[in-house]
């Protein structure tokens, strides 16, 4: 796990000015890879690679990077874990005879003998892992940049004026001469609807994250940087629909099945060379991997969880509880208000892009937790996604089931009905309902939730509508974003068809918005978050769940092997019996979620309003000032809990302030 950066271009007049310019990048990003720094530059091609390592297999120098192949064609820097290189070492010397010599046994140098022999695509088809990839060919003078399948590991590229700069985060591009590309509103409105900023986007003009499954390729011709092929070697769309052409029919047999590759791929990711652990939140997901892991290991696992003062937030007691079940060695962090509060200003600088899913937080303080005894750690991410975890998975479709029976004109009229009734008035129907209702039937937080369906009762003519109400936060980003241009759609409204997902046989409403969440949310809020938060403090995650087989084998299960009734992840909970007593796992989920919302009020009123204050936003000139005080107030007010809306809002200007000062 580590840290690339680099630059293509003609403008540079001398050898000594590209090299101060290269290490001035790589220098950013330290805290990626603390262990060795080095960089590369060929100025008559033109091209610059940085490199800061996270040494995690083969620390010597054999794996010190940029590395060049065997026969000097190549020269690469990598970022992430090829978990089956040593397969592919296997195949490469068979081909390639017993004499083919091999100076180390990191999977860097494996990569660089695949790309010789198969060329880049179907070297990256052969692997398995996670990776950001920029590769120089010396001899056709071509620059390839490529990304996993699921995007578990960053790569920003983009132009400079006349040159192309790449990179694992922002951080090196403000570095580089000339840098003054402006703020996307796109992005920025992206960013306001769905808490993060999307994949192609990022918060730049011409900057971009290179596509999951992606590779990109440039060359410079006639002095100028040319963008020559932008290919997909992997398609999430391609593979669903091949494994649903053959579904399992047993449950006995899938689960079995299941196991059994869990087993394969967390056994691959515990390949280290320095010490290896797993985040623990008490959780199913993460439950199984540790359970897993603890079954593989001939010593305990080293596990984490972070716990909190306020025991409305704090679900330590239950990993602790599955921690001593299993027999792992396990570390509990226990962080005060005061504590996680003074994370706050730092995120701008870990997020490096504004970022705002508020589990964010929590997220950096286990990375802090672990990193202080391990240097990977396997975490259970992506188990919602893949297994039906979500509770939208539950009941947003049963809830549409209900309002396209509406017509969208009363739907309308019945959510400003909803949005005019006061705050008060639903706690006390709310009191009136629970009262006639036992206890553990009862509701709560009606006031919220029926504003939220409210809200969004205007905007939905569609379960794909339904589907980007849940995950949106600011519905009309249009009205919201000074000098969007409407004219164009804001990503990602790219609505599949009803034809679209028959061809990907996903006709089952859950499984359709698993896939969106598989394509979007997963890779660019979940990833996205882990990556930061755990290469801030210097530490590599894994995430067993996106081994490819077990990505292809979790779209053969149907959705009654995942979801029954509302209980999500059914075919891992039968697994997790085997390891694990029911009753330390059965209970309603949770998020990784803190008392945002009160401290807006409280604690963080101060800091919040200093950032949301009307002139200051008028003078910025990117939002309109009057819809964000009128949220303020209403949750200052406590007349609404507005606490996402804001949270955006205050990343976003949280993220300025700190471009300003930097």
């Amino acid at each position: 796990m580590c840290g690339l950066t680099g630059y293509l271009t003609k403008s540079f007049a001398d050898e000594s000015e590209m090299q101060s310019t290269i290490d001035c990048m790589s220098s950013k990003l330290i805290h990626r890879g603390p262990d060795d720094q080095h960089s590369w530059i060929n100025p008559d091609s033109g091209i610059a690679m940085g490199f800061c390592r996270l040494a995690i297999l083969e620390l010597s120098d054999a794996g010190k990077q940029p590395m060049k192949s065997n026969s000097a064609r190549f020269v690469m820097t990598f970022n992430g874990e090829i978990y089956n290189h040593n397969e592919l070492r296997i195949e490469i010397t068979k081909e390639c005879g017993n004499d083919f010599l091999w100076k180390g046994s990191s999977d860097s140098e494996t990569l660089l003998a695949a790309f010789e022999l198969w060329g880049v695509k179907k070297t990256l088809q052969f692997c398995s892992g996670m990776f950001a990839i920029s590769l120089w060919d010396t001899s056709e003078k071509i620059l390839t940049l490529a990304r996993d399948r699921f995007g578990e590991k960053p790569l920003y590229y983009g132009m400079v004026d006349d040159a192309l700069i790449f990179g694992s985060e922002l951080k090196p591009f403000k570095e580089f001469p000339g840098f003054k590309n402006k703020i996307s509103r796109k992005s920025l409105s992206a960013l306001l609807k769905y808490n993060y900023v999307p994949s192609p986007l990022s918060i730049y003009q011409d900057i971009f994250k290179l596509e999951s499954g992606t590779f990109a390729q440039f060359i410079i011709k006639n002095d100028m940087v040319q963008q020559i092929a932008y290919k997909k070697y992997w398609s999430l769309e391609k593979t669903i629909s091949l494994s649903k052409e053959s579904t399992y029919q047993s449950m006995q047999k899938a689960t079995e099945d299941l196991e059994n590759q869990l087993k394969d791929s967390i056994k691959s990711q515990m390949q280290s060379d320095v010490p290896l652990g797993a985040f623990l939140s008490g959780g199913v997901d993460s439950s199984l991997i540790v359970s897993i892991m603890q079954e593989i290991s001939d010593q305990p696992v080293k596990t984490f969880t972070v716990g909190f003062e306020d025991s409305e937030f704090d679900e330590s007691k239950f990993a602790k509880d599955i921690a001593n079940h299993l027999g792992t060695e396990h570390t509990e962090l226990f962080v005060t208000p005061e504590e996680v509060r003074s994370i706050i200003p730092r995120l701008p600088y870990i997020y490096d892009e504004p970022f705002a899913d508020s589990s964010q937080i929590p997220t950096y303080i286990v990375s802090t937790a672990a990193s202080k005894h391990v240097k990977v750690a396997l975490s259970g991410d992506a188990g919602d996604e893949l297994f039906g975890g979500y509770n939208r998975y539950f009941w947003g479709p049963s809830l549409w089931k209900k309002l396209k029976i509406v017509p969208f004109h009363l739907r309308k009229l019945l959510g400003k009905f909803m949005l005019s009734v006061p705050k008060l008035a639903w706690q006390k129907f709310e009191n009136l309902i629970n009262f006639f209702l036992s206890s553990d039937k009862g509701i709560s937080r009606l006031d919220e939730k029926s504003f939220k369906i409210g809200s969004r009762l205007q905007w939905i003519k569609s379960l794909d509508d339904l589907y980007f109400s849940l995950v949106s936060e600011w519905q009309d980003t249009f009205s919201l974003v000074i000098g969007l241009d409407k004219k164009k759609e804001v990503f990602p409204k790219n609505f599949l068809t009803l034809t679209d997902f028959t061809s990907l046989n996903l006709e089952e409403p859950s499984e359709r918005m698993m896939y969106q969440d598989s394509k979007t949310y997963l890779q660019d809020d979940i990833l996205c978050k882990v990556d930061r938060a755990a290469m801030a403090t210097s530490l590599e995650t894994r995430v067993p769940f996106l081994d490819p087989s077990v990505f292809k084998l979790s779209w053969r299960f149907p959705i009654n092997m995942k979801i029954q009734g509302t209980m999500g992840k059914s075919i891992l909970r039968n697994i997790l019996y085997k390891y694990i007593p029911r009753n330390l796992i059965d209970r309603p989920k949770t998020g990784f979620g803190l008392p945002i919302g009160s401290w807006l009020r409280g604690p963080l009123r101060s800091w919040a309003g200093a950032l949301l204050e009307p002139q200051r936003i008028k003078n910025e000139g990117y939002l309109n000032f009057k819809q964000i005080d009128n949220a303020w107030q209403e949750h200052l007010s406590g007349k609404r809990d507005n606490t996402s809306k804001l949270w955006s809002v205050l990343m976003f200007q949280a993220w300025l302030e700190a471009q300003r000062n930097s």
